[in-house]
């Protein structure tokens, strides 16, 4: 029979108050935020039934995401974390509301076209800006609600419970956008946001972790000096950050299903949640099967796997087989994160965790928003399906490339 204190200790982070009361926070947080994507995707697709829109709509979160992104890194380690995460949650409720609002069929009605289209690309803006502090805030705070050598644990943890948000998100938007409207739709995205920032008052600040008294500018020198010195560090985000700058094809997603797969809103929420359900799933096993060596080597085998993945989707005119090769992306994609997650969150000083986690946004806002940009580009350019292909098979030539230009990642254990 186990030792109770073994099993305690074990499950230590899921037994902490103020841990439940983060992650119950956070993944009604994410869950609303993850709807957006899918309502705005839809709507700016109905409205204009421009691709180039889709990717606008990623660019326009990007560019406040990735500029804010160092200074917001330096603001979180000088600040009360959870002051901060306070202010950013009430800020994004506000933006929903106003998304709400602007996308509602009362504002199609009394308004033009590209009224609608600017207006949410603007909200879109503000909730750029906010995501450049609000991630790094998050990532910061959440190592000091545990102790360090429950880390990893509640890392696996925190990164499940945003799967789970991360799946059921999309779901719920497709179902609501499929069976009654987008007006409708916003209200739980609010509801669950409102709910979010209730929830995180339950928790009691913490002490601020950096006292540092450098300018701004040397606190953003030593965040970039430390990632750019962690060669391990460098190579798993800059692998990463290419292969999904160009594989990337959830920006095309509505013109795929409204246009070749022809499942509506309701088979487009399910889409999007295929790659988080596939990632849910690799990082609930690797929770409780870690990878115990060769973890630089198995980070080449899944991005190449990603790969193959998207350039199988990109022929598919079927669903189901659309939705197979999503989940098996978001399957190599979840043992990526872990590797990476990991990474970050063990070799990274709590004093430094603002600063790192800011970098570390920039890599992955650079290969998720501006790879949608990318992929809207080239969409508009080539053609949808010449456009995901050329996407596949540059994820594949940078696996390629970094396989023969950084040998020491292949070697890379922790």
């Amino acid at each position: 029979m186990s030792n109770p204190s073994s099993i305690t200790k074990k499950f230590w982070p899921l037994l902490n108050l103020e841990f439940s009361w983060f992650i119950t926070a956070r993944v009604l947080f994410i869950a609303g935020l993850r709807m957006t994507p899918v309502l705005l995707g839809w709507r700016l697709y109905e409205i204009t039934g421009s691709k180039l829109a889709l990717g606008m709509l990623g660019l326009s979160e990007v560019i406040p995401a990735i500029a804010m992104a160092l200074p917001a890194g330096v603001r979180v380690d000088k600040s009360n974390k959870h002051k901060l995460i306070s202010t950013c949650i009430a800020l994004y409720f506000f933006l929903m509301l106003g998304l709400g609002v602007v996308t509602s069929h009362w504002m199609q009605s009394h308004t033009s076209r590209a009224v609608i289209e600017w207006s949410i690309y603007i909200l879109v803006f503000g909730t750029g800006a906010v995501r450049a502090f609000a991630g790094p805030a998050f990532n910061a705070f959440l190592a000091q609600l545990v102790p360090q050598e429950s880390l990893v644990k509640a890392i696996s943890i925190n990164s499940m419970v945003w799967l789970i948000a991360a799946v059921t998100g999309p779901a719920i938007a497709g179902v609501l956008m499929g069976y009654a409207n987008i007006t409708i739709a916003f209200v739980p995205v609010c509801t669950m946001v409102g709910i979010s920032f209730l929830l995180f008052q339950k928790i009691k600040p913490k002490p601020v972790s950096w006292q540092g008294s450098s300018k701004t500018w040397e606190g953003v020198k030593d965040g970039l000096r430390f990632v750019f010195h962690n060669k391990a560090l460098l190579g798993a985000l800059s692998l990463d950050m290419f292969a999904v700058l160009f594989g990337g094809a959830i920006a095309l997603l509505p013109a795929f299903a409204s246009d070749i797969l022809k499942v509506g809103p309701v088979g487009l929420g399910w889409l999007v949640a295929a790659t988080y359900l596939g990632n849910f799933i690799a990082i609930a096993w690797l929770t409780s099967h870690p990878l115990k060596k060769k973890q630089g080597l198995s980070l080449f085998y899944v991005v190449g796997g990603f790969g193959l993945c998207i350039l199988v989707f990109a022929i598919s005119e079927n669903f189901w087989l659309s939705f197979a090769a999503l989940f098996a992306s978001g399957l190599f994609d979840g043992v990526s994160v872990i590797i990476r997650g990991t990474i970050v969150q063990i070799f990274v000083p709590d004093e430094m965790r603002g600063r790192v986690s800011s970098v570390n946004s920039i890599f992955i806002n650079s290969s998720n928003e501006l790879g949608q940009f990318e992929s809207g580009v080239a969409a508009t350019t080539l053609g949808m399906v010449p456009a995901v292909i050329f996407g596949g098979c540059m994820t594949l030539l940078v696996v390629a490339v970094t396989w023969f230009k950084a040998p020491g990642l292949r070697k890379f254990e922790y």
